[in-house]
């Protein structure tokens, strides 16, 4: 039997998150990609896996332990046929040749293989505070109080305890729920915690409340986790962006046909054993595009930091993806240094992982700009709503065939509907028409690119 270090893998953008749930404890047997712990950061908590199966040796981490990448998690007893697989080549050398020789052999070895699971702290109400850093103490409550705060989106942190020593019930967050719901004023000592233009003083009335069954048959359905994270976040920005949408079509009928034969010829080449089969999608077309004119009108690839601009020489495109449980984006790296077939490729990698609920929080961050593609679903035009910090997102409907005047005749051409969202702070009427003409011509004639 051998024993190996399982170690906290990339958590994203976080330097430090609280341990709040330990899910695992020493002589559990667990599988590869199994939950051992549940932290939190200020703006969601997340279950880290196992990255291999085994028997937990010891727990290395308490309640409210603070956390980061690296960090040493627990050790897991592995057979040793499933520790060689596991420790990589590169590393087995360089331990050979300091240690030849070791009596109970432990390597290190993050679990990265399965991205965290990610679960709600917050819900877009008053009493919410997403930007706030955590506290420098972890609030005294049980670990199936914080999966209920977690469930109804209650802040913990914001929340007083009536039990000993301040500890939090179950009914201690049922009643800061009803107060958000009902409108209660919250205390100054929570309203002073709250940051500079997060929306809270906007004066608004309460939400209506409202015994929906008495006006006939209801059934009730809790939202699902991504719903609840992406909610808060889509309601500050839709409040707090003064944003100014441009709507516009692009002529796409030979890049279809482009495509449809690019396609066509994939299939063959998969079909003689030349290459593996790429599906190529008109998204892929309109990320290249994409970064072409973002490198022509480079504010739309900036983000606002106080009084200045940040302008970003890197091209991070976000894409949504619908998915079973919700709508996700993960995010194309270095799109300007990457073909249409290699875009494709990863696309569909990430697209699945999506689906899967296998993104990791890496994945989904880094974005300077955004496509909202309904496909072929249906619709004209529609309104996105910018993520920030980034300061535009483009909407995509279904390309339609439609009669276009070419000075002669009408004939039939096909028409991609483009809905342009743009941050009216950093960017002017004239900016938003020119990309968007801009945006068209390539899609038009993708030769363009190349100039």
């Amino acid at each position: 039997m051998t024993i190996i270090d399982v170690t906290i893998p990339d958590i994203g953008d976080f330097d430090e998150v609280a341990v709040i749930e330990l899910l695992v404890k020493a002589g559990d047997k667990v599988r590869a990609e199994q939950s051992l712990i549940t932290v939190e950061s200020d703006k969601a908590s997340m279950e880290i896996p196992s990255s291999h199966a085994g028997v937990v040796k010891e727990l290395l981490v308490k309640l409210g332990d603070k956390v980061k990448q690296g960090s040493l998690l627990l050790k897991l007893e592995m057979a040793d046929v499933e520790a060689a697989a596991a420790i990589p080549a590169a590393v087995v050398a360089p331990l050979a040749a300091i240690a030849p020789v070791v009596a109970a052999p432990t390597v290190s070895v993050a679990a990265v293989s399965v991205a965290a699971v990610m679960t709600p702290v917050a819900i877009a109400s008053p009493a919410h505070h997403p930007a706030s850093a955590l506290s420098g103490h972890l609030p005294h409550a049980s670990p199936s109080v914080r999966k209920f705060a977690r469930e109804l989106g209650v802040p913990l942190s914001e929340v007083k305890g009536s039990g000993p020593k301040g500890r939090i019930s179950q009914e201690d967050i049922q009643s800061f729920s009803r107060a958000v719901m009902t409108g209660e004023t919250r205390t100054q000592a929570q309203s002073a915690k709250a940051p500079a233009g997060d929306g809270a003083g906007l004066g608004l009335i309460p939400w209506p409340k409202v015994d929906f069954a008495k006006f006939g048959p209801i059934e009730r359905k809790e939202l699902g986790r991504i719903q609840k994270i992406s909610g808060a976040n889509l309601l500050r920005n839709a409040v707090m962006i003064p944003a100014v949408t441009n709507h516009d079509d692009a002529d796409i009928t030979e890049l279809e046909a482009f495509r449809v034969q690019t396609n066509l010829e994939n299939e063959k080449s998969a079909k003689a054993g030349i290459n593996a089969s790429i599906k190529v999608t008109m998204l892929a077309f309109l990320i290249k595009a994409c970064v072409n004119a973002l490198q022509k009108y480079p504010q739309f690839n900036s983000s606002l930091d106080g009084d200045a601009l940040v302008y970003k020489h890197y091209w991070h495109i976000g894409f949504a993806a619908d998915t079973p449980n919700g709508l996700m984006v993960p995010v194309l790296k270095d799109a300007d240094k990457k073909g249409i077939l290699q875009i494709s490729i990863e696309m569909g990698e990430l697209a699945k992982k999506a689906r899967d609920g296998k993104l990791s929080p890496a994945e989904m961050s880094g974005a300077t700009f955004t496509i909202s593609s309904l496909g072929g679903i249906g619709g004209r035009y529609f309104t996105p709503i910018i993520n920030a910090p980034e300061v535009a997102i483009l909407g995509v409907c279904k390309s339609q065939m439609e009669p276009k005047w070419n000075g002669k005749e009408f004939e039939p051409r096909l028409m991609l509907p483009l809905s342009l969202a743009w941050d009216h702070r950093v960017i002017d009427g004239a900016a938003a028409a020119r990309f968007n003409a801009h945006l068209g011509h390539i899609l038009a004639d993708f030769r363009r690119i190349l100039l």
